[in-house]
């Protein structure tokens, strides 16, 4: 973020950073001062993207052939054609109730101000208005606080899913039927909102809930299913879901799909893009179908294509010397371009504050709090509308001068006829400001983008900056809220305002709803900073392809501009949430370092045969999602430190210097003793059977190959590394074999997936693939393990289990080159690994953040 001391919203945005010199401060994720950006919080997990090739997954490959191959691609192309279909009724429940609640409230209010102005009893129809709102918006406020993950746009959450990043509850059928059900009710209040943003985030969660035929919320929602149970076809379906959502709302499918693409997306391939195309043509044309048929009675015309139509561009019949927009607009459209950047910016600044204050000043207070702020921004919006409407509203009639002083009536259609508001004025004119403002928004972005000369310069003014001001204070608060709508409103209320100032003061013959149109587009590309897929729906949603070239220059230049201040709207509220959002590359200055400057070398590591004593303790003292399982190389090998590295001798096995089980075991069971908060260390026995001296003499490599199940050293270890252990002890060479997750240890623990010490592994229980899948996504958690059940002394033989070929990195590659393979291949945990096979490290996603990477920046500057 680049700042600049002459721009109050520089000012106000970009002194993170300057302060924030000690590197505990980015490792740990806290912030040193109020005005120090939040960095990257530590509790976010990753998503698994990258495919586990264990035995039980080598299992379903080979039962795989072309015929049962054939069948799954069908099964997803019919899932994905359902998301679609499903979205499409979605966006029609959420239309048809928002519809049906502002009609009732508006026909309320406008009964009760027509005959008040008449009787002086006005107060009683703003008490009208304030009684629906207010009602409306305190349902949407409970309703997040049911979920809270429900409140917002809901796009910054998506983003960060889609980028890798786990966030609890977000793509929930309980989130999901919060969020569908509470936008109807905050647009419907009468709060400065859009549904097209939720119903972005409803769409992913159709589109990830839908194939698993299961409901953690509704527990017998739950069919045998076991296709598609991992985060990897989780992720394509999130992106075909949030691309129909953006479909339905702007009934623009190429433009959802590239939303999907540009915005959304961190992982994409080729064949996920006809899918994803075809998923977001199923949602429009079903919602287009059905509102199609309510609205006009024509079952099957397809008139209404999404839920925000702009209606079509057309100059009067006859008009010869009208035109839709010139060459020499361009420039104009140039100067809106940067001043709608500017405008962005400035909401985006400001948006940011208020959010900060709120995280600091609402959230850690009572809950109901939160539904407090709610109800005083729909009391201050209501009382603005109202007021506003009664007092700086004018007074207008169809008939205006047009630029060579002669009077003509202007050419509007009923539908935009059929929605002026006469509030406060005498018969035959009507109220510009009540036009506005007592209209849904969809309507009144119809309303500038197609009638001409009906608003005053001054009411274009004071309307942009009171719904600028409210939008920007609205979204934040625990309602679900879009973001496009009111930039859309906002934005062509501007751009109408530089059509009046052209064409009324300068005598410039110009289009009005084409300045309209590119003035919209300003203010959302300053907002959102979005390009080419926000390009396509705004032509798609004019169905006018001549706009391409200026809405393209126009959404260009309002991103360079408001890129030289801040970020877009949603990165600003990802960082505000601590994500650790992983962007396209690192900087340049990043490849000074290498993985072995900013890996994890502590680590907590299980052996391919564990006990579960061992397991149990490892699992409920420690936090971390996977472990390396390993083979140790003592006694036979020097070893020392070096920098950061870890440098060994060679390491091999050598069958006179390889431990018995007997003497591995006395070993671990003393570190077991001596492990603090272990609650099985008194169960080791150290008086273990010594083993037999022909197995001492045996050749480990023999044993490799004649055991299928046991690929790996015979060793029992009982426990990781002892905080009280020495150097010498905790920088032991390890040889890396595989990692496993927690989640599967967990599984093995629970399904009793273990041998006896007197057993061969081979008499272990094995688990098929569906099995270890079948709790996918909420798998068990350690402390919900019965330990009374466990027999402590059991072996579990992690290697059918684990993932044997895991990506790897030496300790001497330089961090871009880490950061691609980690974000390109989407994983969750990438060990470093040196030359001669010894896991020294290893790399998660917080070891990437830009805040990580830049203290460690520091701290290898301060070594030089």
């Amino acid at each position: 973020m680049a700042c600049c001391g002459s721009c109050l919203c520089c000012q106000c945005c970009c002194r993170e950073g300057e302060t924030r010199t000690p590197e505990e401060l980015a490792i740990l994720g806290e912030t040193h001062d109020e005005e120090d950006e939040i960095l990257p919080r530590k509790d976010y997990e990753s998503l698994d993207y990258d495919r586990c090739i264990n035995d039980p997954y080598v299992e379903v490959l080979e039962g795989m052939n072309n015929k049962k191959a054939k069948k799954y691609e069908a099964v997803k192309w019919m899932l994905v054609f359902a998301i679609g279909v499903t979205i499409g009724l979605v966006g029609l429940f959420v239309d048809f109730f928002v519809r049906l609640f502002t009609q009732l409230k508006f026909k309320v209010v406008e009964k009760s101000v027509t005959e008040c102005t008449e009787k002086g009893c006005l107060a009683l129809s703003l008490l009208e208005l304030l009684a629906f709102n207010m009602t409306f918006v305190f349902i949407a406020s409970v309703l997040v606080l049911i979920e809270p993950v429900a409140g917002g746009s809901g796009i910054p959450e998506i983003k960060s899913y889609l980028n890798g990043v786990k966030i609890p509850g977000i793509v929930r059928l309980r989130t999901f039927l919060c969020k569908a059900v509470g936008v109807l009710f905050a647009v419907a209040g009468g709060l400065f909102v859009g549904k097209e943003g939720p119903m972005i985030h409803s769409g992913a969660i159709v589109g990830a809930g839908l194939p698993q035929f299961q409901s953690i919320t509704f527990k017998r929602i739950r069919f045998d299913f076991p296709y598609f149970r991992s985060d990897r076809d989780k992720r394509d379906f999130v992106s075909a879901g949030a691309a129909a959502g953006v479909a339905a709302a702007f009934g623009a499918p190429i433009g959802g799909t590239l939303f999907s693409l540009e915005e959304g997306s961190s992982f994409w391939n080729q064949a996920l893009t006809w899918k994803v195309l075809f998923c977001s043509m199923s949602a429009t044309f079903t919602l287009n179908f059905f509102r199609s048929g309510i609205n006009f009675n024509k079952w099957g015309s397809f008139q209404l294509p999404g839920l925000l139509n702009f209606g079509e561009f057309k100059c009067p019949d006859g008009d010869k010397n009208c035109h839709l927009w010139t060459a020499v607009d361009l420039a104009f459209f140039v100067m809106m371009g940067i001043v709608g950047g500017l405008l962005g910016a400035l909401f985006n600044c400001i948006n940011r504050r208020l959010s900060k204050y709120r995280m600091r000043n609402v959230h850690p207070k009572a809950r109901f709090v939160r539904v407090l702020e709610s109800l005083l921004v729909s009391m201050v919006t209501t009382l603005v509308i109202f007021l506003a409407s009664m007092t700086l509203g004018e007074c207008r009639d169809l008939f205006t001068p047009t630029t060579n002083h002669t009077t003509t009536l202007v050419s509007v259609s009923e539908d935009v006829n059929s929605t002026i508001k006469h509030f406060f004025c005498p018969n035959k004119t009507y109220n510009d400001m009540a036009t506005l403002f007592f209209n849904p928004q969809e309507v009144a972005i119809h309303q500038l983008f197609h009638q001409d000369g009906t608003f005053s310069p001054v009411t274009l003014t004071i309307f942009f900056v009171l719904y600028f001001l409210l939008a920007c204070w609205t979204y934040g608060v625990s309602v679900p809220s879009g973001l496009f709508v009111p930039c859309l409103l906002c934005g062509a209320a501007f751009g109408r305002l530089v059509a009046n100032v052209l064409k009324v003061n300068i005598g410039i013959d110009i289009y009005s709803g084409t300045f309209a149109l590119i003035g919209a587009a300003a203010f959302l590309g300053g907002t959102v900073r979005m390009t080419i897929s926000l390009t396509v729906i705004l032509i798609e949603s004019t169905n006018e392809i001549t706009y391409g070239l200026p809405i393209m220059i126009t959404l260009m230049v309002a991103k360079w501009t408001g890129d030289f201040f801040n970020m877009g709207i949603y990165d600003i509220h990802i960082l505000l949430k601590g994500v650790p959002l992983l962007e396209w590359e690192t900087e340049v200055e990043m490849d000074k370092l290498t993985a072995s400057d900013i890996m994890e070398p502590n680590l907590t590591y299980v052996y391919p045969h564990t006990r579960i004593q061992s397991l149990v303790s490892i699992l409920r003292t420690t936090v971390y999602h996977a472990f390396p399982v390993v083979t140790e190389n003592r006694e036979n090998e020097k070893e020392f430190m070096k920098g950061n590295i870890l440098v060994s001798n060679n390491i091999r096995f050598k069958k006179t210097n390889v431990l018995t089980r007997a003497g591995e075991q006395r070993r671990r069971c003393q570190s077991m003793k001596s492990y603090p908060s272990s609650e099985l260390r008194n169960v080791c026995d150290e008086q273990q059977a010594v083993a037999a001296p022909s197995e001492e003499r045996q050749d480990i490599l023999q044993q490799m190959l004649e055991r299928r199940h046991e690929p790996y050293p015979n060793l029992y270890p009982d426990q990781s590394p002892s905080e009280e252990w020495t150097m010498e002890e905790r920088f032991r060479p390890l040889t890396f074999h595989g990692l496993i997750l927690r989640s599967q240890l967990v599984n093995l623990l629970i399904r009793g997936v273990c041998y006896a010490e007197n057993q061969s592994s081979a008499t272990q229980p094995r688990l098929s693939y569906a099995e270890m899948t079948e709790d996918y996504p909420r798998f068990p958690d350690i402390h919900d393990l019965d330990l009374a059940l466990l027999n402590p002394r059991m072996i579990v033989d992690v290697t059918p289990y684990m993932n044997p070929s895991p990506y790897t990195v030496s300790p001497n590659t330089h961090v871009s080159q880490v950061f691609n393979l980690f974000r390109t291949m989407g994983l969750r945990h990438l060990p470093v690994v040196n030359a001669v096979g010894e896991i020294v490290g290893i790399i998660t996603r917080h070891n990437l953040t830009h805040e990580f990477l830049l203290a460690k920046l520091r701290q290898h500057y301060i070594t030089i």
